[in-house]
């Protein structure tokens, strides 16, 4: 009965675990998923991004990140600063208004949302006399103006967002104040745009979509001047001093109007077509900038020629006799142009172009000749070729890690040398620790190095494998194709490129040592490239080599696709990765795992036919080992081809019906067994009410050996350990399969002053089969102080302690519904935890992680971080396979985020929560990379209640949500107790003054019981203030 119980709860473990383990989700890097709006504060100098999702990013200086998310789950159709504020609106996609501000708190910004508002018309009205179109925020600060679809102008007070209904702008109150001949002609049906005069806030421009422009006195409510257009207007913008004005239409055209006192109804100034006389595409949005030279900026979107180049995304900086139309790869969703913003200066004099497009961020030197773009800090195009698999590499040693920057910086020659414009905030989170690599490999047969030690992703190097291979594209080939006479004048922009020339380049697998510098990448096609870095160009043949998985069987003809042709003779390659050597297997399945000893110069790599091991110092193929089961024809198919046979699937779908009625009758023919069974239960059951019982285990069916796939090598490990007895160890080759079975290899590796003399040898020593077939996710060797094994050359760089050959080793199998311990060299079972049959789960990644305890250094170890198929995170202790604790991460639906996750060495970990974007998770308390950053400027001050509101009453306003009544606030009350008890009892400090304060009045029992309670409130909300550093938190004392 013993064997049943639970161990009890050790208080001196589940403080350490306390110290050790906190999951977090801390920053997503990469480029928002589904943009839709842009916004810039010249006074912050920080950019909005709004979402699809109703997500809003605010960034700066790198390390400057802000993030919002709208409780609808909306489009974010716009967003506008507040001039001169730290506050910002959003226009959602259902016509709510959102008011977001800056707030200091904790010593860092935070943003929040304070208000939201919709606006409502008059009982009866239709839906587009409030449908919001144009968005004004007013330089006073102090209101917003609301053009609609109806051609009304609302007023709305700030902070408060409370309609001043006395100051609506009716299109009607608009036609009366203009001349009667043009009253019929033009109507005012919808605001296209709103226009603060630049050197009299008291007047607006508005723009209606029939053409109609008005300039309009907000003092006296009237009309001072109308402009007639004769196309529907799209958008204005205003030369500095006020003089003049332009406008773009929806024929491609731009017109300049002049403002003046004496004439009120000017006619136009110029009407140009830029890239007439055909037909041309709608100008949505245009700059005019001035210079000191007196030749100004005019940059607008699209304008291009309908016939010829109506699918291109366009924007066209025309400045003197310099013009070109800047072509991006995807649709554009609005730009804005850094310029001066000084109220003193005289001229614009523009130095940068942003343009956010729906898959990149491009922005564009406008101060330098040619007009070159600016290499991001942040926000890259991850997804500019689709990611295929990911590498995490910790604490890269700053030798190699200069040689990869210096590298990568001659990749970067063309872009510009300016700042980064966008520079607000303050990047106060300390400097990393440490310095990460983060690889990703993608589908056109490129790798690239990502700088993933802060908060900023930013690319440092790219690798290209195209150049070993023969494609159908010449790698030289320049991405602008037109010639410097051609018109328009298109100019190629922006990494994104989701096109591959050959869906067989892609990257599957890759595994870098960073004490060497050696690098191993394989692809789709069965091929393995080990590359070493160099600093500078060079021109060498690689040699080849193939490997034969399926040399010892017959009868097998591989139906997918064809290897990659290689190029004949040298090949000349750029600084940095060169490949020396390429390992071609056959078939040219897809490679499904990879190793590389860098000490012992050895792959190994696997497909689904089999696993093989290569010598690159000897450029020798050591040994390759079939693993494909006789019946498993789908292996041979290949992931390429879209053929399933049909008779195949029924097969298999009968025969597991016939195995589930097989065991269903075994289970019923046991009916004595099960009456024993259910009288020994209720026998026990007096016994068993006090104790703690062992879950349920699920019953398992063990997999048959003819299911497809069998033979996929799941994975692959290099270990010095005891293999063929206890008294000598030896170098060692594991790997994993998809059905269960472990084979093991002894390798006899020569000493070093032989080793170009003599070949490695390779035997088989061990082959275990688990007994319900699970697929092997991982296999972990364990020294005799139960520590894993350390990373080849980790030892010889003084970066770890020697493994401990005198006691005995241990292997660790990690399956896919079990974990299991053997001894070594006996390789019998000493441990094992049913994770499938105990949690109703599956592995899909393990990885060993370092914990180290956040109150002190000198205590870490070594577990299990472990992702299963419901998304969940569990960490499990070694080498006694406790779990530790488990954490949601990811959502069971969302397939493609748990297959692309990867963990650290440290207890963080990354996975795709988008095509473009990686979410950044840490489970420890020590190892925490997220945003920490503030936005200097002065504070707020108005009367609206919610900005004297605490931080713990904000949590609960937005638990609550914005639209509430205060009638609905006594539960929000409760909740925000709550969360402020949660805050308080964590906190060992405030726990002991609160101790102190009810041990200093229990000897006063003839005080009131009432007062006794006032009294701990009022002391407990001092704890507060002193806590969270605000005014007031209310308390509740029954």
């Amino acid at each position: 009965m013993r064997r049943f119980l639970r161990a009890g709860h050790d208080p001196v473990r589940e403080r350490l675990k306390r110290d050790l383990f906190q999951f977090n989700k801390t920053v997503e890097h990469g480029f928002p998923h589904q943009p839709s709006a842009l916004g810039y504060s010249p006074f912050l100098r920080l950019m909005a991004i709004g979402t699809r999702s109703g997500a809003i990013k605010l960034y700066g200086a790198p390390g400057v990140e802000f993030m919002g998310l709208h409780e609808e789950n909306n489009t974010v159709m716009q967003i506008h600063f507040i001039p001169d504020q730290c506050q910002l609106v959003t226009l959602l996609d259902d016509n709510s208004l959102h008011l977001w501000s800056l707030k200091q708190h904790g010593g860092a910004s935070e943003l929040r949302e304070e208000h939201r508002f919709t606006l409502k018309g008059p009982p009866g009205s239709p839906p587009s006399a409030t449908q919001i179109t144009a968005v004004l925020p007013h330089s006073s600060r102090e209101v917003l103006y609301l053009g609609t679809e109806s051609g009304s102008i609302f007023v709305v007070e700030l902070p408060s967002l409370r309609v001043l209904e006395d100051r609506t702008i009716s299109s009607e109150a608009v036609l009366q104040r203009v001349p009667e001949d043009n009253c019929n002609r033009r109507s005012c049906e919808l605001v296209e745009a709103l226009r603060e005069h630049p050197k009299n806030p008291d007047q607006i421009l508005i723009g209606y979509s029939r053409g109609l422009i008005v300039l309009w006195d907000l003092q006296n409510s009237k009309v001072t001047h109308h402009f007639l257009g004769s196309q529907q207007l799209e958008n204005l913008y205003w030369q500095r001093d006020g003089s003049k004005f332009i406008s773009c239409h929806y024929d491609g055209s731009y017109t300049q109007w002049p403002v003046s006192s004496d004439n009120r109804q000017p006619e136009p100034l110029e009407n140009t077509v830029p890239y007439g006389p055909f037909p041309c595409k709608a100008i949505s949005k245009i700059y005019w900038q001035t210079t000191k030279n007196g030749l100004p900026y005019i940059i607008f979107q699209g304008g291009m020629p309908r016939a010829s180049y109506g699918d291109r995304h366009s924007i066209s900086v025309i400045h003197g006799s310099q013009q070109t139309a800047f072509d991006f790869t995807s649709r554009v969703i609005d730009f804005f142009i850094i310029f001066s913003s000084e109220p003193t200066a005289e001229f614009d004099d523009p130095s940068a172009m942003v343009v956010l497009a729906e898959e990149e961020l491009v922005v564009i030197d406008l101060k330098t000749a040619g007009w070159p773009a600016v290499h991001p800090p942040y926000l890259a195009s991850l997804h500019c070729s689709a990611i295929t698999c990911s590498h995490h590499v910790s604490n890269i040693p700053l030798k190699l890690w200069e040689r990869i920057i210096s590298a990568g910086s001659k990749q970067n020659i063309h872009y510009s040398s300016m700042p980064w414009p966008i520079d607000g905030g303050t990047n106060i989170a300390p400097d990393p620790p440490q310095r990460d690599l983060l690889l990703t490999g993608h589908e056109d047969g490129t790798v690239r190095f990502w700088d993933a030690s802060g908060v900023c992703l930013h690319l440092l190097y790219k690798l290209s494998t195209v150049r070993v291979f023969l494609t159908d594209a010449d790698p030289n080939d320049n991405m602008n194709t037109l010639g410097e006479d051609e018109w328009p004048p298109l100019r190629k922009v922006g990494t994104f490129d989701p096109y591959s020339d050959d869906p067989r380049l892609g990257i599957q697998k890759i595994y870098l040592c960073k004490y060497s510098g050696y690098l191993a990448v394989a692809g789709t096609a069965g091929q393995v490239l080990v590359m070493e870095l160099n600093d500078e160009d060079a021109e060498h043949v690689v040699d080849h080599a193939e490997a034969d998985l399926l040399q010892d069987q017959e009868g097998y003809r591989w139906k997918g696709h064809e290897k990659l042709k290689t190029r004949d003779g040298p090949v000349r390659f750029e600084a940095g990765f060169q490949p020396f050597v390429l390992v071609q297997c056959q078939p040219p399945a897809v490679v499904t795992s990879l190793a590389l000893h860098s000490e012992w110069k050895l792959v190994a790599f696997g497909t689904s036919h089999g696993f093989g091991l290569f010598d690159h110092q000897q450029k020798r193929l050591v040994f390759v080992k079939c693993t494909l089961h006789p019946s498993d024809q789908l292996a041979l198919e290949g992931p390429l081809s879209r053929v399933k046979s049909l008779k195949k699937s029924l097969r298999q779908s009968f025969r597991r019906i016939r195995r589930s009625r097989v065991s269903s009758r075994k289970r019923r023919g046991g009916g004595n067994a099960s009456e024993v069974q259910e009288a020994n239960a209720k026998f026990d059951q007096d016994t068993l009410q006090e104790m703690e019982l062992a879950p349920v285990q699920r019953k398992i069916e063990a997999r048959s050996a003819e299911d497809s796939f069998t033979g996929f090598v799941r994975t692959l490990y290099f270990a010095d350990t005891f293999l063929r007895d206890s008294s000598r160890h030896c170098p060692s080759l594991w790997a994993g399969t998809n059905g269960g079975t472990v084979y093991a290899f002894c390798l006899r590796v020569p000493p070093a002053e032989r080793r170009m003399d003599e070949p490695v040898r390779a035997e088989q020593a061990k082959e275990i089969q688990l007994m319900h077939r699970a697929p092997v996710v991982g296999i972990l060797v364990l020294d005799g102080r139960s520590t894993p094994l350390p990373e080849p050359l980790e030892v010889a760089h003084d970066l770890s302690k020697s493994p401990d050959m005198q006691g005995s080793h241990q292997l660790l199998v990690v399956s896919e519904e079990q974990f299991k311990v053997f001894t070594l060299p006996k390789v019998s079972s000493k441990l094992k935890l049913k994770l499938t049959a105990l949690e109703g789960c599956r592995v899909r990644k393990v990885t060993v992680a370092n914990f180290g305890s956040c109150k002190t250094d000198d205590y870490s170890e070594n577990d299990l971080a472990v992702l299963t198929n419901l998304g969940d995170i569990q960490i499990i202790s070694l080498p006694f396979l406790k779990l530790q604790i488990r954490y949601p991460c990811i959502r069971k639906e969302d397939v493609s985020g748990i297959a692309s996750c990867v963990f650290t060495k440290y207890g963080q970990g990354f996975y795709l929560i988008s095509p473009s974007e990686f979410e950044r998770f840490s489970l420890s308390t020590k190892w925490l990379v997220e945003p920490r950053c503030i936005v200097d400027v002065p504070e707020v001050t108005t009367n609206n209640h919610v900005h004297s509101k605490s931080g713990v009453e904000n949590a609960a306003r937005k638990s609550r949500g914005p639209g509430k009544s205060p009638g609905d606030y006594g539960e929000d009350e409760r909740k925000s107790g709550k969360l402020m008890e949660h805050a308080l009892l964590n906190d060992e400090k405030v726990l002991k003054e609160i101790q102190s304060t009810l041990e200093g009045g229990r000897g006063r029992d003839h005080i009131p019981t009432s007062q006794r309670n006032r009294s701990l409130s009022i002391r407990i909300q001092e704890l507060c203030r002193k806590k969270f550093g605000k005014k007031s938190i209310r308390t509740r004392t029954k």
